[in-house]
């Protein structure tokens, strides 16, 4: 067993974890974070992406322990500190972008990468940049239309889902 410190969504975390502890069961059991959710196990869904040190990350992938003194930032990081959404968020509630909810953390986890990235991405670079997230609900079109929209650009004429109000 060893000590585990880093800065979680701005404020300092640590515990004690066994060296095959994952980044991502570290979140979850140790500090509580249940918005990164573990789907495969594999790292084919994408449903566990959060940010190590600016970059997005599938924490079903890496040790706790490599995460050592690194920035982590999960979903519940994501809103405002009075719990509103931030922009890809309030996207996602207005353009559709969600069904259960399951991939959706990590959809919002890599939209914000990708943004940060590429701020004015082509429906194209989204699609590309989603590969690594998997869906079995949507069909992408409302997630790849709530990132267009997210980064500020028109949507109105892109067809079908839901248009915000």
């Amino acid at each position: 067993m060893s000590q585990v410190t880093m800065t979680v969504n701005g404020k300092t975390a640590n515990g004690t974890i066994e060296g095959r502890t994952l980044l991502v069961d570290f979140l979850r059991e140790t500090l509580g974070l249940t918005g990164t959710h573990v789907g495969c196990d594999t790292s084919q869904c994408g449903a566990c992406v959060v940010h190590v040190d600016g970059k997005a990350v599938k924490a079903c992938t890496m040790f706790a322990a490599e995460a050592e003194g690194a920035e982590v930032d999960t979903i519940e990081g994501q809103a405002a500190p009075d719990g509103t959404l931030n922009v890809i968020q309030q996207a996602f509630q207005d353009y559709h972008g969600l069904q259960c909810g399951f991939c959706t953390p990590g959809m919002v986890m890599s939209a914000a990468a990708l943004l940060k990235e590429n701020p004015k991405p082509t429906e194209a670079e989204v699609r590309s940049y989603l590969t690594g997230n998997i869906c079995r609900c949507t069909g992408y079109h409302n997630i790849v239309k709530s990132i267009l929209a997210a980064s500020g650009q028109d949507v109105s004429d892109i067809a079908g889902g839901i248009a915000a109000e």
